[in-house]
């Protein structure tokens, strides 16, 4: 008998299905060769390597910044792009459906901030290119360190880079707005000196199983390269920011006040929020919402019997010393207590629990007096414990809901474990409609768990919705109705329990990080409605914990794509995940 090689083998298996069969197993087969192949290049131009296990790690190259490797990737984002538009969309099978949707929003993400140029803008007042680039703490293997070794070598080069960007940008007035850039120069400060200088930290840590001679090599390379290197580079980077960035920033505050403005600001919006919509029907959804929150919070005002205003309430909370922890300790621990009665609740809620852990760090020093209150991810959730004052305690259960579980911690955790299906290109996307819509909430499913004890608990939960609320009509309020500075921290402080640092540093993201902040709200609007609409119809058949199981399984992906799943997830009756028992 003739042995056929492999590749007669299939398409002799393909031949024998049916036509329309036929059609589907090629347009999915091209389809995974063109994200596989784009996951591949991503992974090359970005400096990283896939583990064993799926992980991503950095080698020991630091990307390309320069300008005329943006314009080269996005040429080749734009041959992807052609080539995902000559497969055709209704041959493809479900599954494979939703991963080319997934992969268009990521093309067109791309290109939109190609069009705009948008690594003209390399920083803002929340994020920056230059604060994530030193290890924190020890690392695990000789290689890990002769890597990070490499790449320390290599921040002169991509801090050079990142400059010029900046400077284009200054030159054709697409910048961050000056007045949200007061001390964020302070950041660079620490990296100037040798002398504890962030990126030691990784080898002051250096665990007992690397070789007593090896460490003396590495740590000898490693204060060499910080003084001669990383502290040089450091200092022009401060120079610039302190003697042209910051004297030559714009004044103006809106998006549609940049070149092409408006078109840049419209983009924004549909990248952060993956939906159709224009910044006026976007900012009345928010004074629709913030009228509905607002009466809630005024019969938790009638509850604990104040009788001012919701901005009078608001002040009172902010001086009142009980809120305030005496410690970062103090705070931490109501966050980590908060999270362990997450635990107690949280199998009534989903089906599929991971078994990652993750842990509670507060937010690095060299960024907290600016960064936001707290920010979650796969290993840690962190927690602000700068000017204890602005962190009152009655916004923590929230936050940790948020930030940690059932928020971005254990959604990453849920996400990696569970969607072992979905290709790797998916494994490390964020749209932040999807992932921040997720973030509130669970904030709001807090109350459903019972993690709010008091009348002030409940009132910070209202108060951050209230914050999301308010940053739709923020938001569009500064970048297409032109609101000053200060009409956006009245309208922010009048309405919520932030602090006032919190509020100025919020105000200040919003100025300068165009749309990111509308998708938290309208995210989470489109998840509650959705499961509306599920309770509505399944009745009976209605699980909560099948549709939160349902959700999450997808993965981060657009809004329009999750409402199409649940739209399948009612048609077929409500059911849970594969290999998950509910009892």
């Amino acid at each position: 008998m003739r042995i056929l090689p492999a590749a007669a083998l299939l398409l002799a298996s393909v031949w024998s299905l049916p036509l329309a069969a036929q059609d589907t197993a090629d347009a999915d087969a091209r389809l995974r060769a063109l994200y596989d192949e784009y996951y591949r290049w991503g992974l090359e131009e970005g400096g990283y390597r896939e583990t064993a296990s799926g992980e991503l790690e950095q080698g020991p190259n630091l990307r390309q910044a320069d300008a005329a490797t943006r314009e080269r990737q996005a040429a080749v984002t734009a041959a992807y792009l052609a080539r995902l538009d000559a497969i055709d969309a209704a041959a493809l099978s479900p599954a494979e459906r939703v991963n080319a949707e997934v992969l268009r929003a990521q093309f067109n993400e791309e290109l939109g901030d190609a069009r705009f140029r948008e690594w003209e803008m390399p920083f803002d007042s929340d994020s920056s290119f230059w604060s994530y680039l030193d290890e924190r703490r020890g690392l695990d293997s000789l290689g890990e360190y002769d890597d990070y070794l490499s790449r320390m070598r290599q921040v002169p080069r991509f801090i050079d880079q990142n400059i010029a960007n900046a400077r284009a940008g200054l030159a054709r007035g697409f910048s961050v707005p000056r007045v949200t850039l007061d001390g964020r120069d302070e950041s660079v400060r620490a990296y100037t000196v040798a002398e504890n200088n962030p990126f030691w930290a990784a080898f002051a840590q250096m665990p007992d199983r690397i070789p007593a001679a090896d460490r003396q090599r590495l740590q000898d390379e490693a204060q060499q390269v910080i003084a001669e290197q990383i502290v040089p580079a450091y200092s022009r980077l401060l120079s610039f920011l302190q003697d042209e960035y910051l004297p030559q920033a714009r004044q103006t505050l809106a998006a549609e006040a940049m070149p092409d403005g408006p078109d840049y600001y419209a983009q924004q919006i549909r990248q952060y929020t993956t939906l159709d919509l224009g910044a006026e029907e976007i900012h009345q959804i928010g004074l629709d919402e913030v009228a509905r929150i607002e009466a809630q919070m005024q019969a938790i005002m009638d509850e604990v019997g104040f009788t001012g205003t919701i901005a009078e309430f608001n002040e009172a909370l902010r001086s009142d010393p009980q809120f305030i922890a005496r410690t970062p300790d103090e705070l931490m621990g109501v966050s980590a207590y908060v999270a362990k009665r997450v635990d107690g609740e949280i199998g009534s809620y989903f089906g599929f629990l991971p078994r990652r852990r993750f842990t509670i760090r507060p937010v690095p020093d060299a960024i907290a007096p600016f960064y936001t209150a707290g920010r979650g991810g796969l290993d840690s959730c962190m927690m602000n414990t700068y000017d204890l004052p602005s962190r009152p305690l009655y916004n923590i259960p929230a936050l940790t809901l948020h930030e940690c579980s059932p928020g971005h911690s254990f959604q990453a955790a849920f996400q990696r474990e569970v969607t072992g299906e979905v290709p790797a290109f998916r494994r490390n996307l964020y749209f932040s409609g999807m992932g921040e819509g997720w973030g509130l909430y669970t904030e709001f499913l807090g109350e459903e768990m019972g993690i709010y004890r008091t009348p002030y608990e409940r009132y910070g939960r209202l108060s951050y919705e209230m914050w999301r609320a308010a940053r739709l009509v923020i938001d569009t309020g500064v970048h297409h109705y032109g609101w000053t500075r200060d009409q956006a921290v009245d309208y922010l402080a009048s309405r919520t329990a932030l602090s006032r640092h919190e509020v100025n540093t919020e105000v200040d993201r919003y100025i300068s990080w165009p749309g990111q902040a509308l998708a938290y709200k309208l995210g989470e609007l489109t998840i509650r409605r959705l499961r509306a609409r599920a309770e509505a119809e399944l009745g009976d058949a209605f699980d909560i914990r099948k549709f939160h199981d349902v959700v999450l399984e997808l993965g981060s992906v657009p809004l329009p794509v999750l409402e199409e799943r649940i739209d399948r997830f009612i048609a077929e009756g409500g059911p849970g995940l594969d290999g998950v028992t509910y009892d």
